[in-house]
């Protein structure tokens, strides 16, 4: 198992388990059986984190340590069960989904940094944390991936791993840089989310 920082670690479950349990409660509103909804919430959770690690030429995280893989199976079965019994708003998994994009936007930036990537590369791994797994969720559930077409996304990621990387240049401590930089993705993204914040929409004339 690779050696990594408790804070790092902990943020990074999280982020799997919710990410998970978000697609878990998107796949539900589609005919899906177990292993359907199983196989959404482990491309949730840990498709973004996976995407991240071969780019930078690390050992995928969920092989180096099996912890993750267990987290997003266990928060898969538990939603899944969770569901059956309860009924739920259609559109709750954007709340899990904006806490799990905060949450792998921190840890991708985290992870980049730790291996000493230029500063514009290393917002970039926590956009790409943070999203790719969504992205991947999507697709599965037949729906058009909402970083392409729904309120701030991607930005609100890139903002919040902009402001994590600045903290952390300034010699702000680890815990503050991720409490701040994790705490603007998720504002912006619920505030998108309540007040339909969008970016401009390509429309060609013709």
């Amino acid at each position: 198992m690779m050696t990594i920082d408790p804070l790092l670690h902990g943020i990074a479950l999280a982020g799997v388990a919710v990410n998970a349990a978000a697609g878990v409660l998107e796949a539900g509103r589609k005919p899906f059986d177990l292993f359907g909804m199983v196989v959404v919430a482990l491309a949730a959770a840990l498709g973004g984190g996976s995407l991240r690690d071969v780019l930078l030429d690390r050992t995928v995280f969920w092989i180096a340590d099996q912890a993750y893989l267990a987290a997003a199976v266990a928060a898969g079965l538990a939603t899944f069960a969770l569901v059956r019994f309860v009924r739920l708003p259609g559109q709750l998994f954007l709340l899990p989904d904006a806490m799990g994009l905060a949450l792998f936007t921190v840890s991708g930036t985290q992870v980049a940094l730790a291996l000493g990537v230029p500063w514009l590369v290393a917002s970039l791994m926590g956009v790409v944390t943070g999203v790719f797994g969504g992205i991947l969720r999507d697709v599965l559930c037949n729906e058009v991936p909402l970083v392409f077409s729904g309120q701030l996304y991607a930005t609100a990621s890139w903002a919040g791993a902009l402001l994590l990387v600045t903290l952390t240049m300034m010699g702000v401590s680890a815990g503050w840089a991720a409490l701040a930089g994790g705490s603007l993705v998720l504002v912006l993204r619920l505030a998108a989310i309540r007040f339909d914040w969008r970016l401009p929409v390509f429309s060609a004339r013709l």
